[in-house]
């Protein structure tokens, strides 16, 4: 950044998204250059297989604190990776890749799901997700907006 001008967009240490494949019109995520994958808040999830391959079904509750508002989903699974959480504790979840939306911006991302009911956010979006795309101001958040107000 020799410049003074950024040559990457600049986001927040949160942000509001969209998930178009899966319906999520908007959901926040915090934005983790600690963590090196993403993962979505993802509950009953059910294996089951198509056309030979494995896929989950899921629901996605985009917003914190509330029971309603249960999006289902489906993906085919890439596969189950090994995770440590951030208390220490590995687990194994399946794996996803989805299209993300963020400052009209649209790539597909790699997602493990994992019922995320303890954590602060629904997402976590880590860095290989937005590695050289964005660069993260950690000092602000919603460079995208605020996009609360959209029903899922």
């Amino acid at each position: 950044m020799t410049s003074g001008k950024p040559s990457l967009p600049v986001i927040g240490w949160r942000e509001w998204i969209s998930l178009p494949d899966l319906g999520v019109k908007a959901i926040k995520v915090k934005v983790d250059t600690g963590a090196r994958s993403s993962s979505l808040h993802a509950v009953k999830q059910r294996i089951f297989e198509r056309d030979g391959e494995q896929w989950v079904e899921f629901y996605i509750n985009p917003v914190q604190h509330k029971a309603e508002n249960k999006i289902k989903a489906e993906s085919k699974i890439l596969e189950f990776r090994s995770v440590r959480s951030s208390s220490g504790v590995a687990d194994m979840r399946p794996v996803i890749l989805t299209c993300i939306k963020l400052l009209g911006l649209v790539w597909p991302v790699e997602l493990t799901l994992s019922n995320r009911d303890e954590m602060g956010f629904r997402m976590l979006l880590g860095r290989q997700a937005f590695r050289n795309k964005f660069y993260v101001d950690a000092g602000r958040s919603y460079y995208g907006g605020d996009i609360r107000k959209i029903k899922n």
